[in-house]
C-alpha cells in the first residue's frame, strides 16, 4: 500500500525509473525501445517493479516481461490502476 512518499505512477516517472536503472537520461529511453536492448537485465527489472509494487501499484511481473517496452509497460501499468479504482 502507498505510503504517502511516493509519487503517484505517471508515464514520465516510470520512463525516469527505468533511465536511473540504466544509468541513463529519461530522453534517451523512447516508448517502443526494447529495454533488454537497452540493458536492462532481469533483477533490475524485477526491483523496480518491487518498489513500483511497494509503492501501491499492483503489476504482474510476467505480463511486464511479454513486452519489454515503455510503452508496453505503461499500457499494463494503467490497467493496474484502472482495476485497482474499480475494486
Amino acid at each position: 500500500m502507498a505510503d504517502g512518499t511516493n509519487p503517484p505512477m505517471t508515464r514520465e516517472r516510470m520512463r525516469a525509473d527505468i533511465a536511473r536503472a540504466l544509468r541513463m537520461d529519461p530522453e534517451e529511453v523512447g516508448g517502443d525501445d526494447d529495454l533488454n536492448d537497452l540493458g536492462l537485465d532481469s533483477m533490475r527489472a524485477m526491483n523496480m517493479v518491487l518498489r513500483w509494487t511497494e509503492g501501491g501499484l499492483q503489476l504482474d511481473f510476467g505480463e511486464l516481461a511479454e513486452r519489454l517496452t515503455l510503452n508496453a509497460w505503461w499500457a499494463v501499468a494503467e490497467r493496474a490502476t484502472e482495476k485497482r479504482a474499480n475494486g
